[in-house]
C-alpha cells in the first residue's frame, strides 16, 4: 500500500494511528482569516464544524455487519448466502466474480453484478425456475466487498481510502479526517466517471442532521474539497463564536440569521438594539470600515460579506426595576421597585431584619448533646452564646447608595432606621429609586457608644439572684448590686473580686513585653561571660553559662504558662462589709462580680515555723496564732 492509502476498515491500525494524529496536527494549523480575525477581536476563534472531526474517526466508519440497504448493488467481491428447499437442496455461500456471475450446483452461473439487494431473490427464483419447480429460496449478503474511492483537494489528509462497500461521501469524508482549515465545508463534490454526482454541504449535516445528499459510493469515485468559499467571523455574546463558510455560487446570499440559526438563533444574552460588523470595503481608505447594526427583521436579513467579523453585544446587568436590600436582614436580595416605594415597603416590619443565622444558630442547641446534658457548661457559655446569638441591629443608621446619573459618582443618603420601620417617622421613611441599594449595619460593623452596646455582667456568689444581667447606661457596681437586691448576710464585701476583659488583655501585654524583656537581658547576660571567659577557667564558665541558660530557660517557661486573670484592685477597708463602700465604677460589657462567703480561717505562711490554717476566733490576736 502506498503513503497515500487508507483503511477504512474498523481493524486497521494504520486507520488508528492515522486519525489519533489528525487533531494534534489541526491544532498547529491556523488560517489567514483566522490570524486576521485574532488581531481584531484578539480571540482564537474556531472553525464552526471542524471540531467534528477532531473525535476518533473509528466511530463514523461504514458499519459492514449491518444490514444492506435494499437498494444496495452488487458487484465482484460481494458474497451471497444462498439457501433453496424443495425440488432442489442448496445450502452455501458464493462469491461474484470478477465477470458478475456466482455458480450455483445443479442450478449453474447466474449474473447478479449489478442488481440491487431487493431484486435478488427473485433473479434467482427466475433462473432457477427454468429446470425445477416447487421450490423455496432465501438468499441474504454476506461478506462485503471492498470498494476504493479518492479525497482530493482541502482534505486534511488526501489520498487512496478503502473503504466497505456500504460507505457513503460522509464515511470517507471522516476517513480523511475532513477538510482543513482551508477547506471548503459547503461544496464538497462528488465525481463518478468525470461527471458530479452530487455536491455535499457539511453545514446541513452538521446543523440540521440532512444527509439527503449523502450517496454511496462506488470503486473510483473521487471525492473533492475545493479551498473555502467567503468566510464571516462572529463573536461576542454568544456561546458558539467561531468562523463559518458562506454560501458561494451564482445566487447565494448567506444573511445573518442563516448564521445565527446554526448555532440556535440570536442568544437571549445579546442585546438586540446594537451589534458592530467590522467590513473590508474596497473603495473605501483604509479599506476596513465599522458599521452599527440592529438585530431586528431587516437587520438579521443583511447579507454578508466575505471579511465581515460580527460582535454581537451582551444586554446591560443594570435591573429596571429593582432594589436591592443587603446586610444584617432576613433576606438580603433584589425586589421589586415600584412608582412611589419608600423604605418601609421595603422593610414593613422588625421581622425583615433577623437573619437566617439566627434561627440556625438556636436549631444548633438541640444539636449539641453535651452542652444539653452538661448544664453548668450551658451557664458558663450563656453569656457568650447571647452575645453570638443575634446579630444586634445598629437602628440609628442605614444608609441608601444611590448613582448620581448626572455626574456618575455614588450618593450616599443616610437615615434612622429606628425611626422609620419601628416609630414610623416619616421623615426618615425615604422614598427609593431604581438601583438604589440599601444597606443596614449591625453593632458590629459600626462602634457605637458604650451606652447604646448592649453590655452583660456575670455576677456569682453571696448576692440576692447570682446570674448574668444586662446593665444599665453608666450603672456602677454599687448600683447594679443593690439593684439586684443586695448582698445575703454570709456575703464578704471586702473580698469582692472584680474581672474584666480589657485589664485581663492589658496585663497579659504587659506580661509578654516583660518577658521579652527578660530573654533579651538574659541572653546579653550569657554572651557577656562567655565573651569574657579566660582560657585557664574556660571549661568552667562555659558550664556556668549553660547551667545559667537552663535556669532562665526555666523561668522563662514557667512566666508563659502564667495567664492574667484581669483582677481590678477595688481599695476598699478591711474594716467594713457594706455595699455603700463599694466605690462608683462603672460596669463593663464581660465584667465578673464574684461576692465569696466570710471566710471561716486564718492562713499564717512565710517566715513561720509552722505554716497552717488556723480557725478563725474573732477576740484572738496575731500572737496566740
Amino acid at each position: 500500500m502506498s503513503p497515500g492509502d487508507r483503511s477504512g476498515d474498523v481493524g486497521s491500525d494504520e486507520r488508528r494511528l492515522t486519525n489519533d494524529k489528525i487533531p494534534l496536527a489541526r491544532q498547529r494549523q491556523m488560517s489567514q482569516f483566522q490570524q486576521f480575525v485574532q488581531q481584531s477581536t484578539g480571540r482564537v476563534l474556531p472553525v464552526y464544524g471542524q471540531d467534528l472531526f477532531e473525535l476518533p474517526q473509528l466511530t463514523y466508519a461504514a458499519n459492514g455487519d449491518g444490514p444492506a440497504r435494499e437498494d444496495y448493488v452488487l458487484g465482484p467481491g460481494d458474497e451471497l448466502q444462498v439457501q433453496v428447499w424443495g425440488s432442489v437442496d442448496y445450502d452455501g455461500r458464493v462469491v461474484i466474480d470478477r465477470n458478475g456471475q456466482v455458480n450455483i450446483p445443479r442450478v449453474g452461473v447466474v449474473s447478479l453484478a449489478g442488481t440491487r439487494m431487493r431484486d435478488v431473490s427473485a433473479v434467482l427464483r427466475d433462473h432457477i425456475s427454468r429446470n425445477f419447480a416447487n421450490f423455496d429460496l432465501n438468499a441474504n449478503l454476506g461478506k462485503l466487498r471492498s470498494i476504493q474511492v479518492y479525497v482530493v483537494g482541502q482534505a486534511q489528509q488526501p489520498g487512496t481510502y478503502t473503504l466497505s462497500s456500504l460507505g457513503t461521501l460522509v464515511n470517507a469524508l471522516f476517513a480523511s479526517g475532513g477538510p482543513n482549515v482551508n477547506g471548503s465545508m459547503r461544496n464538497i463534490q462528488l465525481k463518478r466517471h468525470g461527471a458530479v454526482v452530487t455536491t455535499f454541504d457539511l453545514y446541513d449535516f452538521i446543523g440540521k442532521g440532512e444527509k439527503g445528499r449523502d450517496v454511496p459510493l462506488a470503486s473510483g469515485d473521487i471525492i473533492v474539497i475545493p479551498p473555502v468559499g467567503p468566510r464571516v467571523a462572529i463573536t461576542g455574546a454568544l456561546d458558539n463564536a467561531a468562523i463559518y463558510e458562506l454560501k458561494s455560487g451564482e445566487g447565494a446570499a448567506t444573511s445573518l440569521q442563516d448564521i445565527l440559526s446554526l448555532s440556535g438563533g440570536v442568544p437571549a444574552l445579546a442585546t438586540s438594539q446594537k451589534a458592530l460588523i467590522e467590513r473590508v470595503v474596497a473603495d473605501k481608505t483604509p479599506p476596513r470600515q465599522v458599521q452599527d447594526l440592529v438585530l431586528d427583521q431587516s437587520g438579521l436579513a443583511l447579507p454578508l460579506r466575505d471579511g465581515d467579523v460580527i460582535t454581537l453585544l451582551g444586554i446591560s446587568p443594570a435591573f429596571g426595576n429593582a432594589v436591592t436590600l443587603q446586610g444584617n436582614v432576613a433576606a438580603p436580595l433584589r425586589y421589586r421597585w415600584f412608582p412611589g416605594m419608600k423604605v418601609r415597603d421595603l422593610i414593613p416590619a422588625r421581622e425583615a431584619l433577623v437573619t437566617t443565622d439566627y434561627y440556625l444558630r438556636k436549631n444548633l442547641l438541640v444539636q449539641n448533646t453535651e452542652t444539653v446534658t452538661n448544664s453548668f457548661r450551658a451557664g458558663n457559655q450563656l453569656d457568650s452564646r447571647v452575645r453570638g446569638m443575634v446579630d444586634e441591629i445598629n437602628w440609628d443608621y442605614a444608609v441608601i447608595e444611590r448613582l448620581d446619573k448626572e455626574r456618575l459618582r455614588t450618593q450616599l443618603i443616610p437615615f434612622n432606621l429606628g425611626r422609620a420601620v419601628i416609630s414610623g417617622d416619616e421623615s426618615q421613611n425615604l422614598p427609593l429609586e431604581a438601583g438604589d441599594v440599601v444597606t443596614v449595619l449591625s453593632q458590629n460593623d459600626l462602634r457605637l457608644p458604650a451606652q447604646k452596646r448592649t453590655r452583660l455582667v456575670r455576677v456569682e456568689g453571696e448576692v440576692a439572684a447570682p446570674g448574668i444581667y444586662e446593665v444599665m447606661p453608666g450603672e456602677t457596681m454599687r448600683q447594679f448590686i443593690q439593684r439586684l437586691g443586695g448582698v445575703t448576710s454570709e456575703a464578704y464585701v471586702f473580698g469582692i473580686e472584680l474581672d474584666r476583659e480589657s485589664v485581663r488583655l492589658k496585663q497579659q501585654q504587659n506580661l509578654d513585653v516583660l518577658i521579652r524583656r527578660l530573654e533579651s537581658q538574659q541572653q546579653s547576660q550569657i554572651l557577656y561571660i562567655l565573651a569574657n571567659r579566660t582560657t585557664a577557667d574556660a571549661a568552667a564558665q562555659a558550664a556556668v553559662a549553660q547551667q545559667q541558660q537552663a535556669i532562665a530557660r526555666n523561668q522563662l517557661e514557667a512566666l508563659r504558662k502564667l495567664r492574667s486573670n484581669g483582677r481590678i484592685a477595688l481599695e476598699l477597708s478591711a474594716e467594713t462589709n457594706a455595699i455603700a463602700a463599694l466605690p462608683d465604677l462603672p460596669l463593663e460589657d464581660g465584667d465578673r462580680l464574684m461576692v465569696p462567703p466570710v471566710p471561716g480561717f486564718v492562713s499564717a505562711v512565710g517566715a513561720v515555723n509552722n505554716e497552717n490554717v488556723f480557725i478563725f476566733k474573732g477576740a484572738a490576736r496575731l500572737r496566740t496564732c
